[in-house]
């Protein structure tokens, strides 16, 4: 696969990756509001809901950016 292939392919799923990744944060955020949980509860979970996607995306990015073989 070349690299033009793989950021092609990079980008979709990087998007996908996003959505999804945002739409359980957010799921995962009602229910903490619905079981009121503590204000400094909510705090930690944003911040690594928050930064937690990187990590992956990061992984994707990687890979996109190989060189061609």
């Amino acid at each position: 696969m070349t690299q033009r292939q793989r950021k092609f392919l990079g980008t979709i799923a990087l998007f996908l990756l996003i959505a999804v990744y945002a739409a359980i944060a957010v799921g995962v955020a009602i229910v903490l509001q619905v079981h009121n949980a503590s204000k400094f509860t909510e705090l930690l979970y944003y911040v690594v809901a928050g930064l937690l996607w990187v990590v992956p995306a990061g992984l994707l990015i990687s890979w996109m950016q190989k060189p061609d073989t």
